[in-house]
């Protein structure tokens, strides 16, 4: 997916609820820092979001454009609108959304990218692992920033919060060792930009 497919979305999510900010959260949040990042990171063929103003829209939003409806069959991809308390998101996270605007008038607030990677150690299931180790691989996500924010979003419990920190942890060393394996080789990692 790319910021084209997003814009595509919010278009047909504005055409719905008259909206035009939405909040980009989940995997492809990424492309709110990241024009083109690494392919594991923006894999997701759905896009979580929900309007900036009126998240309570999210389920209509869900019904049209969502899993199985006509947009997904026509496009390949659709709207998983969601609410904003889905999330483990750290103290501050509005505060960092990073906003971009389409040439449309739609605008998006993306996550930032290590908010987005505290809501997925919350989660853990395998895509969210690979999506945090590629981030850290490639320079992308910061593990300190991501260790400090981490006390201070609203994990389920102390067990959620202990095996998000293992898997930080296990995502940490897994880059290392991708990278170790680049420089033997000779080959280094694109440093993360905007192309």
């Amino acid at each position: 997916m790319d910021r084209e497919n997003i814009r595509i979305v919010l278009e047909a999510a504005r055409k719905l609820t008259n909206h035009r900010e939405y909040v980009i959260m989940g995997s492809l949040s990424i492309l709110g820092s990241i024009e083109h990042p690494p392919v594991a990171m923006a894999m997701s063929n759905d896009v979580d979001f929900y309007p900036l103003e009126d998240p309570a829209r999210a389920g209509e939003i869900a019904k049209a454009i969502g899993q199985g409806s006509p947009f997904e069959i026509q496009h390949g991809y659709y709207a998983d609108a969601i609410r904003p308390s889905i999330a483990a998101l750290p103290e501050g996270w509005k505060d960092r959304l990073i906003r971009y605007e389409f040439g449309t008038g739609v605008v998006a607030y993306y996550l930032n990218p290590d908010d987005a990677a505290v809501a997925k150690l919350a989660r853990s299931e395998a895509r969210d692992r690979r999506w945090v180790r590629e981030g850290l691989a490639a320079g992308i996500l910061n593990a300190e920033t991501i260790h400090h924010r981490m006390e201070t979003a609203p994990f389920l419990d102390q067990a959620e919060h202990d095996r998000a920190k293992e898997t930080l942890s296990a995502a940490m060393k897994a880059a290392e060792a991708s990278n170790r394996k680049l420089a033997a080789k000779g080959t280094f990692r694109k440093p993360p930009g905007n192309d």
